[in-house]
C-alpha cells in the first residue's frame, strides 16, 4: 500500500521559484560569457548592459547579422527589417558608449 503523505504546495512553490530563479541566473552568466568571448565587453559589462536573457539573444542575433558575409547592404536591410527587435539593443549600446 502506498504511503500517504500531504503535499505542502507552499513549500513546493518557494523551492521550483528558487530552482528557476537559480538556472536562469546560470544561464544568464554562462551567455554573457560566450558573448564576452567574441566582443571587446566583459562578461560583467555584457550582463550590465543586457540583465534581461531576451535582451543578450537579440544581441547575439545583431551580432550574427553585423559578422555576416552578406554585403552592407544585406546587412543594414536585415537590421532593418527586424528594426523593432533591435531597438532597444542599439539604445542599450549607445548609453554605455556615450
Amino acid at each position: 500500500m502506498a504511503k500517504s503523505t500531504k503535499t505542502d504546495w507552499e513549500e513546493f512553490r518557494k523551492k521550483a521559484k528558487a530552482a528557476a530563479t537559480d538556472a536562469a541566473e546560470k544561464t544568464h552568466k554562462e551567455l554573457a560569457g560566450e558573448m564576452s568571448s567574441i566582443t571587446l565587453l566583459s562578461k560583467r559589462e555584457i550582463q550590465d548592459i543586457f540583465p534581461e536573457k531576451s535582451e543578450m539573444e537579440d544581441f547575439s542575433e545583431l551580432m550574427e547579422i553585423v559578422k555576416s558575409s552578406t554585403s552592407r547592404n544585406n546587412k543594414v536591410s536585415k537590421i532593418v527589417d527586424n528594426s523593432e527587435k533591435f531597438a532597444g539593443v542599439i539604445v542599450s549600446l549607445l548609453n554605455k558608449i556615450i
